[in-house]
């Protein structure tokens, strides 16, 4: 088999040992190192000594990102490439050998390098991903408050539509005082404000769901738990003007682009920006695209029968927010989304349209960012227009399986 690199490097990495395999030609140098940022230095120092043209690692949990890092700053080319693809042979597992299938493997050219965006955009998506462990941690903390206020019989949530918003907060800190709500002090708190002038619940419904039965300890956790959300509301605030002073005048004009695609807010569209670039040239065609972000059907098919067409693991920030996306759109009833969704859910369950209905938003995302044009939605009739006659029997041969036989005109 031809070589396609005469001098390249394979890397076995570990959380403390990083192992490499040096080819030149034939010969082959195995060498041991830490993973301390001195003794990844030494390696930079071993590689560009010896003239190395690429350096293939296997993508490890989290522990590639500071040799990649090292390596990068030294102008070494590296590439981070999948385990399944390099998986060496069952029976011979040993640190050294894995590192020397690495490099052999790369010497004849069949390892296929993982997309690692530039330094900048990393930490851009490090931003965003912290971003949105605050928010999830955000909900988790809204969904204890509910939980103990249902223990003590206070149906804020039927009072309320959102347990977060300022009328909630409002009457939260009234009852962590203590006092109960009457007639009288229901006035008072409409007259200060207090209580929204704007609540769709009527007077007595609010009096009988804010009046329960809490004791000292639960307003103690119920006072701890509003200090931490306090606290976490400052942090994400915090973070959104971070993302908004570090993204670059293109990003920030692909976020304003792909904000007009039904579904996709402003904090979503950063996260998507985040993760997949404003260059679509790294990715051939929206197949690829949609394949890397595992929103597509897999490929199992043998002797000529098709086998579970389970979606691969993709990028996970990616995936979570399209699939959130997908949800938030369909809610139009007048988007090509909503009707996708409704022909697909029918016959394929409501989980797979609504991943059907993220892949279809990629690739929009992905023809918005190549192509540079302006979304157009093909509308909620787009399935109408194609085999008019063919459904209309069908739907007149359900109609007869229910009885229906037409319409009696009158004289």
């Amino acid at each position: 088999m031809d070589k396609v690199y005469d001098k390249c490097c394979g890397i076995d990495v570990h959380k403390k040992l990083i192992v490499a395999c040096f080819r030149k030609g034939n010969k082959q140098e195995v060498r041991e190192f830490g993973a301390t940022t001195r003794e990844l230095l030494e390696l930079s120092d071993w590689l560009k000594s010896g003239e190395c043209e690429i350096v293939a690692m296997e993508s490890t949990a989290s522990y590639w990102k500071p040799l990649f890092n090292i390596l990068e700053s030294s102008d070494l080319n590296a590439i981070v490439v999948n385990a399944h693809h390099m998986k060496a042979v069952p029976g011979r597992k040993t640190d050294v050998k894995d590192a020397e299938w690495i490099a052999d493997l790369l010497q004849h050219g069949l390892l296929q390098p993982s997309y690692i965006p530039d330094k900048s955009h990393r930490e851009l998506r490090e931003l965003v991903s912290y971003r949105k462990s605050l928010v999830g941690e955000r909900s988790r903390e809204l969904n204890r408050l509910q939980k103990m206020l249902e223990g003590a019989n206070i149906k804020l949530s039927g009072t309320v539509r959102d347990i977060n918003g300022k009328s909630a907060r409002n009457i939260l800190e009234f009852l962590i005082t203590g006092e109960s709500i009457d007639d009288t002090k229901y006035d008072e708190m409409y007259e200060k404000k207090i209580i929204a002038h704007n609540l769709k619940a009527s007077k007595e419904q609010i009096i009988d769901d804010l009046n329960g039965v809490m004791t000292a300890l639960q307003r103690r956790m119920m006072k701890e738990l509003l200090v931490h959300l306090d606290e976490l509301n400052v942090h994400i605030k915090n973070l959104n003007d971070e993302i908004d002073n570090y993204m670059k005048p293109e990003e920030k004009q692909a976020v304003a682009f792909i904000e007009e695609i039904p579904g996709i807010g402003h904090t979503s569209a950063q996260a998507i920006i985040s993760v997949i670039g404003t260059d679509m040239s790294r990715f051939a065609t929206d197949a690829h695209i949609s394949s890397w972000a595992g929103l597509c059907p897999g490929d199992n098919e043998s002797a000529k029968k098709r086998k579970s067409g389970k979606t691969r693991k993709g990028n996970s920030l990616l995936r979570s927010t399209l699939v959130i996306c997908a949800h938030s759109c369909i809610r139009n009833k007048r988007s090509y989304f909503y009707a996708q969704y409704m022909r697909i859910s029918a016959h394929r369950g409501r989980n797979r349209a609504y991943v059907a209905v993220a892949h279809s938003m990629l690739v929009a995302i992905y023809h918005v960012l190549k192509d540079g044009v302006v979304f157009n939605d093909l509308g909620a009739d787009y399935y109408n227009q194609f085999n008019k006659e063919r459904k209309i029997n069908a739907y007149l041969k359900k109609l007869k399986a229910l009885g229906w036989e037409g319409p009696i005109v009158a004289a």
